[in-house]
């Protein structure tokens, strides 16, 4: 009885420490979390002057290209920080959407993190090591993947809602102020230190509001977006038309090849705009 007991002893202690030293001896973390698994969304621009009537909606041939009605959806967009922009300027843009047919505003509170070349692995592992792994089952992250530039993005959505507000309104400032610090999720708030990220969003303001449309229909096998932003123009005089292209997919081979061949295609109809597409930094940069 006693040799048995001594055999399960030893064998507890070999199972344990063979977890903590991998091959060779190497000492490894029992508990390090994985990296996130990111879905994929490619955004491409197409010039406004070409795919936009004179009424700035997308002119027929674009629609009929993709199988898009004419209807559209409408969404409303504004972000809120403080002047000095301290929270974009950390990497977190906290946003407000209401889209039509909902209800409720939609609160996400977003982290971007640079893609240097093709490193999309080396972006989710910088992530992990500042608290975004694939426990956080709360946050979604997605490689925006643009013309030449890629950017991993992990957001935490919620939703709210205030009373005083129909159709497309959005909150007033300090609703606006209210809505998000009352959802604020602990990692964006302890950002920089314990209590940043409210404290910032109690000296904000508004950014936007800018009121998008989105059309939908197909592009080999893809479900296609294409969504035009009117957003002030540099001057402040008028208004700048971002028109964008968009598909998503779980698979980052299935978005490389895609990609270049949506690329081609808007090519081949005299539509594409080869520029990376910035809508929150414009946003950001010119209200």
């Amino acid at each position: 009885m006693f040799k048995k007991k001594a055999l399960k002893l030893v064998m507890a202690a070999f199972v344990g420490t063979s977890a903590l030293v991998g091959f060779g001896g190497v000492p490894q973390s029992v508990s390090a979390a994985s990296n996130m698994v990111p879905d994929y969304e490619v955004k491409l621009l197409l010039n406004p002057n070409v795919v936009l009537g004179s009424d700035f909606k997308l002119t027929s041939s674009v629609r009929s290209a993709f199988g898009m009605p004419e209807t559209v959806t409408k969404m409303n967009v504004q972000f809120l920080d403080t002047n000095a922009k301290d929270i974009y300027n950390n990497g977190w843009s906290p946003r407000i959407r209401k889209t039509e047919g909902e209800n409720d505003f939609e609160l996400s509170y977003k982290k971007r993190y640079a893609v240097t070349g093709n490193d999309i692995n080396g972006a989710l592992t910088l992530a992990n090591q500042e608290g975004f792994n694939s426990g956080d089952t709360g946050y979604e992250a997605q490689i925006e993947w643009g013309y030449q530039k890629k950017t991993l993005s992990i957001t935490r959505s919620k939703s709210g809602s205030k009373s005083g507000y129909s159709g497309m309104d959005l909150p007033n400032q300090s609703d606006s102020r209210s809505l998000l610090i009352n959802n604020a999720p602990d990692k964006f708030n302890n950002w920089v230190s314990s209590g940043w990220g409210t404290s910032k969003l109690s000296s904000s303001r508004i950014y936007g509001p800018v009121l998008a449309k989105r059309s939908v229909g197909t592009w080999s096998g893809q479900e296609l977006y294409i969504e035009v932003w009117p957003i002030r123009n540099a001057a402040g005089t008028g208004t700048e038309y971002v028109v964008e292209a968009s598909f998503k997919t779980t698979s980052q081979s299935t978005a490389s090849a895609k990609h270049d061949e949506l690329i081609t295609y808007l090519q081949g109809k005299g539509w594409f705009l080869a520029q990376d597409s910035l809508k929150t930094q414009l946003i950001m940069d010119r209200y």
